[in-house]
Protein backbone atom coordinates (compact mmCIF):
# COMPACT_ATOMS: atom_id res chain seq x y z
CA UNK A 1 0.00 0.00 0.00
CA UNK A 2 1.46 3.67 -0.92
CA UNK A 3 2.14 6.17 1.32
CA UNK A 4 -0.65 8.44 0.81
CA UNK A 5 -2.97 5.42 1.00
CA UNK A 6 -2.03 4.10 3.99
CA UNK A 7 -1.97 7.97 5.55
CA UNK A 8 -5.76 8.06 3.90
CA UNK A 9 -6.65 4.84 5.99
CA UNK A 10 -5.60 6.46 9.31
CA UNK A 11 -7.00 9.36 8.65
CA UNK A 12 -10.30 7.21 8.20
CA UNK A 13 -9.73 5.36 11.19
CA UNK A 14 -9.17 8.59 13.60
CA UNK A 15 -12.48 9.88 11.98
CA UNK A 16 -14.41 6.64 13.00
CA UNK A 17 -12.94 6.94 16.40
CA UNK A 18 -13.73 10.31 16.95
CA UNK A 19 -17.08 10.00 15.66
CA UNK A 20 -17.73 6.79 18.47
CA UNK A 21 -16.04 9.00 20.95
CA UNK A 22 -18.47 11.08 22.38
CA UNK A 23 -21.32 11.52 25.41
CA UNK A 24 -21.85 7.60 27.02
CA UNK A 25 -19.67 6.10 24.85
CA UNK A 26 -16.82 8.39 26.11
CA UNK A 27 -17.54 7.76 29.57
CA UNK A 28 -16.73 4.12 28.95
CA UNK A 29 -13.81 4.72 27.43
CA UNK A 30 -12.55 7.09 29.86
CA UNK A 31 -13.79 4.47 32.97
CA UNK A 32 -11.84 1.43 33.34
CA UNK A 33 -10.02 1.00 36.58
CA UNK A 34 -8.32 -2.19 35.70
CA UNK A 35 -9.46 -4.23 38.90
CA UNK A 36 -9.65 -7.52 37.09
CA UNK A 37 -13.32 -8.59 38.44
CA UNK A 38 -14.34 -9.26 34.63
CA UNK A 39 -12.30 -12.21 33.58
CA UNK A 40 -14.57 -14.88 35.74
CA UNK A 41 -17.79 -13.63 33.55
CA UNK A 42 -16.54 -14.21 30.34
CA UNK A 43 -17.04 -17.20 28.95
CA UNK A 44 -13.94 -17.24 26.04
CA UNK A 45 -11.86 -16.06 28.97
CA UNK A 46 -13.20 -18.93 30.91
CA UNK A 47 -12.40 -21.90 28.28
CA UNK A 48 -9.34 -20.36 27.10
CA UNK A 49 -7.92 -18.75 30.27
CA UNK A 50 -5.17 -16.35 27.75
CA UNK A 51 -4.73 -12.79 28.97
CA UNK A 52 -5.58 -11.89 25.26
CA UNK A 53 -8.95 -12.83 26.05
CA UNK A 54 -9.52 -11.11 29.51
CA UNK A 55 -12.21 -8.56 29.08
CA UNK A 56 -10.21 -5.59 30.89
CA UNK A 57 -7.37 -6.70 27.95
CA UNK A 58 -10.08 -6.84 25.32
CA UNK A 59 -11.41 -3.51 26.39
CA UNK A 60 -8.03 -1.69 26.52
CA UNK A 61 -6.65 -2.41 22.84
CA UNK A 62 -9.52 -0.38 21.90
CA UNK A 63 -9.41 2.25 24.70
CA UNK A 64 -5.87 2.73 24.61
CA UNK A 65 -6.22 4.34 21.04
CA UNK A 66 -8.79 6.60 22.56
CA UNK A 67 -6.54 7.69 24.64
CA UNK A 68 -4.06 8.48 22.24
CA UNK A 69 -5.97 10.84 19.97
CA UNK A 70 -8.50 12.04 22.97
CA UNK A 71 -7.05 12.40 26.35
CA UNK A 72 -4.04 15.15 27.28
CA UNK A 73 -1.82 13.01 28.70
CA UNK A 74 -1.96 10.79 25.96
CA UNK A 75 -1.32 13.24 23.57
CA UNK A 76 1.95 14.90 25.17
CA UNK A 77 2.99 11.92 27.05
CA UNK A 78 1.29 8.42 25.72
CA UNK A 79 4.02 6.02 27.02
CA UNK A 80 3.19 7.03 30.73
CA UNK A 81 -0.70 5.58 30.33
CA UNK A 82 -0.17 3.06 27.71
CA UNK A 83 -1.52 5.18 24.86
CA UNK A 84 -1.47 3.85 21.26
CA UNK A 85 -1.06 5.24 17.43
CA UNK A 86 -3.27 3.87 15.28
CA UNK A 87 -1.20 1.99 12.44
CA UNK A 88 -0.94 -0.52 10.54
CA UNK A 89 0.26 -3.39 12.48
CA UNK A 90 -2.13 -1.67 15.77
CA UNK A 91 -5.05 -2.06 13.43
CA UNK A 92 -4.36 -5.90 12.20
CA UNK A 93 -4.15 -6.78 16.17
CA UNK A 94 -7.65 -4.84 16.69
CA UNK A 95 -9.32 -7.38 14.14
CA UNK A 96 -8.13 -10.05 16.03
CA UNK A 97 -9.31 -8.45 19.47
CA UNK A 98 -12.61 -7.34 18.66
CA UNK A 99 -13.90 -9.50 16.65
CA UNK A 100 -12.03 -13.15 17.41
CA UNK A 101 -12.02 -12.79 20.77
CA UNK A 102 -15.96 -11.24 22.24
CA UNK A 103 -19.08 -11.79 21.45
CA UNK A 104 -19.93 -8.42 22.92
CA UNK A 105 -22.24 -10.27 25.08
CA UNK A 106 -22.45 -7.86 27.87
CA UNK A 107 -22.29 -9.85 30.77
CA UNK A 108 -18.51 -9.14 32.17
CA UNK A 109 -20.16 -5.60 32.47
CA UNK A 110 -22.88 -6.85 35.05
CA UNK A 111 -20.06 -8.05 37.12
CA UNK A 112 -18.04 -4.76 36.64
CA UNK A 113 -17.05 -2.36 39.92
CA UNK A 114 -18.22 0.58 37.79
CA UNK A 115 -20.43 -1.08 35.13
CA UNK A 116 -18.02 -0.20 32.11
CA UNK A 117 -19.74 -1.04 29.44
CA UNK A 118 -17.31 -3.15 27.49
CA UNK A 119 -19.67 -4.26 24.75
CA UNK A 120 -19.75 -0.48 23.68
CA UNK A 121 -16.26 -0.10 23.80
CA UNK A 122 -15.76 -3.34 21.39
CA UNK A 123 -18.16 -2.11 19.17
CA UNK A 124 -16.22 1.10 19.14
CA UNK A 125 -13.34 -0.94 17.32
CA UNK A 126 -15.52 -2.26 15.12
CA UNK A 127 -16.73 1.00 14.02
CA UNK A 128 -12.96 1.76 13.26
CA UNK A 129 -12.79 -1.24 11.20
CA UNK A 130 -15.25 -0.95 9.48
CA UNK A 131 -14.47 2.44 8.43
CA UNK A 132 -11.57 1.00 6.77
CA UNK A 133 -12.80 -2.16 4.96
CA UNK A 134 -11.51 -4.47 8.02
CA UNK A 135 -13.99 -6.48 8.73
CA UNK A 136 -13.60 -10.22 8.29
CA UNK A 137 -14.16 -11.88 4.77
CA UNK A 138 -16.99 -14.21 6.22
CA UNK A 139 -18.93 -11.50 8.37
CA UNK A 140 -18.11 -8.44 5.49
CA UNK A 141 -20.12 -10.79 2.79
CA UNK A 142 -22.77 -11.76 4.85
CA UNK A 143 -23.66 -7.26 5.37
CA UNK A 144 -22.58 -7.53 1.73
CA UNK A 145 -25.64 -10.45 0.93
CA UNK A 146 -27.87 -8.28 2.38
CA UNK A 147 -27.47 -5.14 0.94
CA UNK A 148 -27.51 -6.84 -2.53
CA UNK A 149 -29.94 -9.47 -2.34
CA UNK A 150 -32.28 -8.19 0.92
CA UNK A 151 -31.19 -11.26 2.88
CA UNK A 152 -28.46 -12.54 4.45
CA UNK A 153 -27.99 -15.58 2.50
CA UNK A 154 -28.49 -14.48 -0.70
CA UNK A 155 -31.54 -16.34 -1.78
CA UNK A 156 -33.54 -15.97 -4.62
CA UNK A 157 -36.97 -14.67 -4.46
CA UNK A 158 -38.40 -17.37 -6.47
CA UNK A 159 -36.91 -20.08 -3.50
CA UNK A 160 -38.72 -18.29 -0.64
CA UNK A 161 -41.79 -18.41 -2.90
CA UNK A 162 -41.18 -21.64 -3.84
CA UNK A 163 -40.18 -22.58 0.02
CA UNK A 164 -43.71 -21.26 0.72
CA UNK A 165 -45.52 -22.53 -1.35
CA UNK A 166 -44.11 -26.33 -0.53
CA UNK A 167 -44.55 -25.64 3.39
CA UNK A 168 -48.43 -24.43 2.53
CA UNK A 169 -49.23 -27.73 1.18
CA UNK A 170 -47.57 -29.64 4.22
CA UNK A 171 -49.24 -27.56 6.43
CA UNK A 172 -52.48 -27.81 5.10
CA UNK A 173 -51.82 -31.44 5.49
CA UNK A 174 -50.79 -31.85 8.95
CA UNK A 175 -53.93 -29.27 10.06
CA UNK A 176 -55.85 -31.00 7.75
CA UNK A 177 -57.31 -27.10 6.54
CA UNK A 178 -57.21 -25.98 3.35
CA UNK A 179 -57.21 -22.31 4.50
CA UNK A 180 -53.65 -22.30 6.00
CA UNK A 181 -50.45 -21.09 4.30
CA UNK A 182 -47.63 -19.42 4.40
CA UNK A 183 -48.61 -15.86 3.37
CA UNK A 184 -46.02 -13.74 1.03
CA UNK A 185 -47.03 -10.11 -0.29
CA UNK A 186 -50.30 -9.65 0.94
CA UNK A 187 -50.73 -6.31 0.96
CA UNK A 188 -53.04 -4.36 3.99
CA UNK A 189 -52.16 -7.54 6.64
CA UNK A 190 -51.92 -6.53 10.28
CA UNK A 191 -48.41 -8.20 10.68
CA UNK A 192 -45.52 -7.92 8.60
CA UNK A 193 -43.37 -11.16 10.19
CA UNK A 194 -39.61 -10.87 9.97
CA UNK A 195 -37.64 -14.07 9.63
CA UNK A 196 -34.18 -15.51 10.02
CA UNK A 197 -33.19 -17.04 6.22
CA UNK A 198 -32.46 -19.99 8.11
CA UNK A 199 -35.87 -20.57 8.39
CA UNK A 200 -36.08 -20.77 4.52
CA UNK A 201 -33.11 -22.45 4.02
CA UNK A 202 -32.30 -24.81 6.88
CA UNK A 203 -35.18 -24.67 9.53
CA UNK A 204 -38.41 -24.60 7.37
CA UNK A 205 -39.95 -26.16 10.83
CA UNK A 206 -39.92 -22.75 12.79
CA UNK A 207 -41.54 -21.10 9.46
CA UNK A 208 -43.69 -23.70 8.98
CA UNK A 209 -44.64 -23.79 12.85
CA UNK A 210 -45.35 -20.08 13.05
CA UNK A 211 -47.88 -19.81 10.28
CA UNK A 212 -49.70 -22.71 12.19
CA UNK A 213 -49.64 -20.95 15.20
CA UNK A 214 -50.89 -17.35 12.85
CA UNK A 215 -53.50 -19.30 11.61
CA UNK A 216 -55.22 -20.87 14.86
CA UNK A 217 -55.07 -17.51 16.39
CA UNK A 218 -56.60 -16.10 12.94
CA UNK A 219 -53.97 -13.79 12.12
CA UNK A 220 -53.58 -11.54 9.24
CA UNK A 221 -49.74 -11.65 8.44
CA UNK A 222 -47.60 -11.62 5.91
CA UNK A 223 -43.76 -11.71 4.83
CA UNK A 224 -42.10 -9.38 2.31
CA UNK A 225 -40.80 -11.56 -0.77
CA UNK A 226 -38.30 -8.34 -0.94
CA UNK A 227 -37.22 -7.49 2.45
CA UNK A 228 -37.85 -10.34 5.11
CA UNK A 229 -34.51 -10.57 7.07
CA UNK A 230 -35.18 -10.28 10.50
CA UNK A 231 -31.26 -9.92 11.11
CA UNK A 232 -29.02 -7.26 10.42
CA UNK A 233 -25.29 -7.97 10.11
CA UNK A 234 -24.39 -4.33 9.75
CA UNK A 235 -24.87 -4.16 13.85
CA UNK A 236 -22.08 -6.76 13.88
CA UNK A 237 -19.84 -5.46 12.04
CA UNK A 238 -19.41 -1.49 13.16
CA UNK A 239 -21.02 -0.72 9.80
CA UNK A 240 -23.76 1.92 10.77
CA UNK A 241 -24.12 3.05 7.08
CA UNK A 242 -25.47 -0.65 6.65
CA UNK A 243 -27.20 -0.50 9.58
CA UNK A 244 -29.29 2.45 9.08
CA UNK A 245 -30.34 1.23 4.90
CA UNK A 246 -30.73 -2.43 6.27
CA UNK A 247 -33.13 -1.00 8.90
CA UNK A 248 -35.02 1.67 6.94
CA UNK A 249 -35.70 -0.83 4.12
CA UNK A 250 -37.53 -2.89 5.97
CA UNK A 251 -39.79 -0.02 7.67
CA UNK A 252 -40.35 1.16 4.04
CA UNK A 253 -41.31 -1.97 3.26
CA UNK A 254 -43.93 -2.73 6.03
CA UNK A 255 -45.40 1.34 4.41
CA UNK A 256 -45.90 -0.27 1.61
CA UNK A 257 -47.87 -3.56 2.50
CA UNK A 258 -49.62 -1.27 4.38
CA UNK A 259 -49.11 -3.14 7.66
CA UNK A 260 -49.97 -2.45 11.08
CA UNK A 261 -47.33 -3.83 13.09
CA UNK A 262 -43.91 -5.90 12.33
CA UNK A 263 -43.39 -8.99 14.52
CA UNK A 264 -39.54 -10.05 14.53
CA UNK A 265 -39.40 -13.83 14.86
CA UNK A 266 -36.57 -15.26 17.18
CA UNK A 267 -33.92 -13.95 16.63
CA UNK A 268 -31.70 -12.17 19.73
CA UNK A 269 -29.68 -9.37 17.83
CA UNK A 270 -32.20 -9.13 14.95
CA UNK A 271 -34.44 -8.02 17.68
CA UNK A 272 -31.91 -5.79 19.66
CA UNK A 273 -31.00 -4.30 16.17
CA UNK A 274 -34.49 -3.27 14.66
CA UNK A 275 -36.05 -2.72 18.09
CA UNK A 276 -33.56 -0.63 19.84
CA UNK A 277 -31.18 0.14 17.46
CA UNK A 278 -33.03 0.91 14.65
CA UNK A 279 -34.49 4.47 15.49
CA UNK A 280 -31.03 5.37 16.41
CA UNK A 281 -30.09 4.54 13.26
CA UNK A 282 -32.57 5.91 11.16
CA UNK A 283 -32.59 9.25 13.26
CA UNK A 284 -36.53 8.41 14.08
CA UNK A 285 -39.32 6.90 15.73
CA UNK A 286 -40.74 3.96 13.66
CA UNK A 287 -44.25 4.56 12.03
CA UNK A 288 -46.13 1.75 13.63
CA UNK A 289 -44.92 -0.65 16.82
CA UNK A 290 -42.44 -3.59 16.83
CA UNK A 291 -42.50 -6.94 19.08
CA UNK A 292 -40.90 -10.12 19.20
CA UNK A 293 -42.90 -12.96 18.20
CA UNK A 294 -42.98 -14.17 22.08
CA UNK A 295 -44.62 -11.02 23.10
CA UNK A 296 -47.30 -11.84 20.66
CA UNK A 297 -47.48 -15.50 21.58
CA UNK A 298 -47.69 -14.77 25.11
CA UNK A 299 -50.98 -12.30 24.15
CA UNK A 300 -52.29 -15.46 21.95
CA UNK A 301 -52.54 -17.56 24.93
CA UNK A 302 -53.37 -14.99 27.52
CA UNK A 303 -56.36 -14.05 25.51
CA UNK A 304 -57.25 -17.46 24.53
CA UNK A 305 -57.00 -16.75 20.84
CA UNK A 306 -54.98 -20.46 20.87
CA UNK A 307 -55.05 -23.43 23.02
CA UNK A 308 -52.72 -25.77 23.46
CA UNK A 309 -52.17 -29.13 25.40
CA UNK A 310 -48.87 -29.37 27.39
CA UNK A 311 -49.32 -33.32 27.31
CA UNK A 312 -48.15 -33.15 23.64
CA UNK A 313 -44.73 -31.98 24.71
CA UNK A 314 -44.09 -34.17 27.55
CA UNK A 315 -40.00 -34.58 27.47
CA UNK A 316 -37.68 -32.20 29.72
CA UNK A 317 -37.20 -28.83 28.15
CA UNK A 318 -34.83 -26.02 29.17
CA UNK A 319 -34.32 -22.23 28.32
CA UNK A 320 -31.04 -20.93 26.76
CA UNK A 321 -31.28 -17.03 26.89
CA UNK A 322 -29.60 -15.19 23.91
CA UNK A 323 -28.04 -12.24 25.31
CA UNK A 324 -29.11 -9.51 22.77
CA UNK A 325 -32.75 -11.13 23.32
CA UNK A 326 -32.87 -11.08 26.96
CA UNK A 327 -29.70 -9.49 28.72
CA UNK A 328 -30.10 -6.25 25.87
CA UNK A 329 -33.20 -6.54 24.61
CA UNK A 330 -35.51 -6.95 28.09
CA UNK A 331 -36.92 -10.13 27.48
CA UNK A 332 -36.81 -12.95 29.59
CA UNK A 333 -40.19 -13.80 31.19
CA UNK A 334 -42.54 -13.84 27.91
CA UNK A 335 -40.39 -17.53 27.17
CA UNK A 336 -40.96 -18.85 30.39
CA UNK A 337 -44.52 -18.43 30.83
CA UNK A 338 -45.13 -20.10 27.72
CA UNK A 339 -43.11 -22.71 28.23
CA UNK A 340 -45.27 -23.60 31.32
CA UNK A 341 -48.37 -23.67 29.46
CA UNK A 342 -47.13 -25.66 26.41
CA UNK A 343 -44.75 -28.32 28.39
CA UNK A 344 -44.87 -30.58 30.74
CA UNK A 345 -41.36 -30.51 32.45
CA UNK A 346 -39.56 -27.32 32.19
CA UNK A 347 -36.61 -26.80 34.07
CA UNK A 348 -33.97 -23.57 34.04
CA UNK A 349 -30.31 -23.77 33.28
CA UNK A 350 -28.07 -22.03 36.09
CA UNK A 351 -27.32 -19.12 35.70
CA UNK A 352 -30.04 -17.49 33.40
CA UNK A 353 -31.90 -14.41 32.59
CA UNK A 354 -29.32 -11.91 32.14
CA UNK A 355 -26.79 -13.79 34.26
CA UNK A 356 -26.73 -16.76 31.56
CA UNK A 357 -23.37 -16.92 29.70
CA UNK A 358 -23.65 -16.51 25.96
CA UNK A 359 -23.63 -19.90 24.13
CA UNK A 360 -20.28 -18.65 21.53
CA UNK A 361 -22.30 -18.37 18.67
CA UNK A 362 -22.78 -14.36 19.09
CA UNK A 363 -21.38 -11.35 18.02
CA UNK A 364 -21.31 -12.60 14.10
CA UNK A 365 -18.78 -15.13 15.40
CA UNK A 366 -20.89 -18.06 13.34
CA UNK A 367 -19.86 -15.86 10.40
CA UNK A 368 -16.20 -15.74 10.73
CA UNK A 369 -14.72 -19.44 10.13
CA UNK A 370 -11.07 -18.56 11.23
CA UNK A 371 -12.51 -18.66 14.69
CA UNK A 372 -14.12 -21.33 14.42
CA UNK A 373 -12.20 -23.26 17.17
CA UNK A 374 -12.35 -20.98 19.66
CA UNK A 375 -16.17 -20.71 19.44
CA UNK A 376 -17.13 -24.27 20.21
CA UNK A 377 -14.13 -24.02 22.76
CA UNK A 378 -15.91 -21.11 24.28
CA UNK A 379 -19.30 -23.10 24.39
CA UNK A 380 -17.76 -25.63 27.04
CA UNK A 381 -19.42 -23.65 29.84
CA UNK A 382 -23.31 -23.34 27.84
CA UNK A 383 -22.54 -27.38 27.17
CA UNK A 384 -22.20 -28.28 30.43
CA UNK A 385 -25.01 -25.73 31.94
CA UNK A 386 -27.15 -27.80 29.37
CA UNK A 387 -26.08 -30.96 31.14
CA UNK A 388 -26.77 -30.27 34.01
CA UNK A 389 -30.36 -30.17 33.42
CA UNK A 390 -30.93 -33.21 31.96
CA UNK A 391 -32.52 -31.96 29.53
CA UNK A 392 -34.06 -33.70 25.87
CA UNK A 393 -34.65 -30.69 24.11
CA UNK A 394 -33.38 -27.04 24.22
CA UNK A 395 -35.84 -24.09 23.20
CA UNK A 396 -33.82 -20.79 22.45
CA UNK A 397 -35.55 -17.60 20.99
CA UNK A 398 -32.94 -17.07 18.49
CA UNK A 399 -31.06 -19.17 15.08
CA UNK A 400 -28.09 -17.89 15.86
CA UNK A 401 -27.67 -19.73 18.98
CA UNK A 402 -29.49 -22.97 17.44
CA UNK A 403 -26.54 -23.18 14.96
CA UNK A 404 -23.99 -22.71 17.55
CA UNK A 405 -26.45 -25.09 20.19
CA UNK A 406 -26.70 -27.63 17.12
CA UNK A 407 -22.49 -27.99 17.16
CA UNK A 408 -22.14 -27.69 21.14
CA UNK A 409 -24.43 -30.96 21.42
CA UNK A 410 -22.57 -32.79 18.39
CA UNK A 411 -18.99 -31.70 19.89
CA UNK A 412 -20.03 -32.32 23.77
CA UNK A 413 -21.96 -35.33 23.20
CA UNK A 414 -25.12 -33.68 24.88
CA UNK A 415 -27.68 -35.42 22.59
CA UNK A 416 -30.45 -32.50 22.92
CA UNK A 417 -32.72 -31.41 20.40
CA UNK A 418 -32.54 -27.75 19.38
CA UNK A 419 -36.11 -26.21 19.00
CA UNK A 420 -37.66 -22.28 18.43
CA UNK A 421 -40.19 -22.15 21.46
CA UNK A 422 -42.85 -21.18 18.63
CA UNK A 423 -42.52 -24.95 17.31
CA UNK A 424 -43.01 -25.93 20.83
CA UNK A 425 -46.29 -23.98 21.01
CA UNK A 426 -47.32 -25.28 17.56
CA UNK A 427 -46.66 -28.81 18.68
CA UNK A 428 -49.29 -28.24 21.52
CA UNK A 429 -51.46 -27.15 19.63
CA UNK A 430 -55.39 -27.98 20.54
Amino acid sequence: MADADVSQTLATARAALARSAHGLAAYHLNACVKCGLCAETCHIYKAQPEVQNHPGVKAAQVINHYRRYHTFLGRVLPRLVGAKELNPATLDELVETVYGRCTACGRCSLHCSIGLDVAAVIRTGRNILASIGKVPEGLQRTVDNQLKTGNQMAIPQDELISTAAWLSDDLKLEMSDEAVKVRVDEKASRVLYLINPREVKFFPLSLMAAAGVFHKAGESWTISSKFYDVTNYGFYSGDDESAEELTRRVVEEAEVLGAEEIILSECGHGFRSFRWEGPNWIRREYPLPMRSMLELLEEYLASGRIKVDPEKNTERVTLHDPCNLVRWGGVSEPQRRILKQVVTDFVEMTPNRKDNYCCGGGGGMLSMSEYGDRRVASGAIKAEQIRATEAKIVATPCHNCADQLIELSKKYKLGVEIQAVVELVYNALV
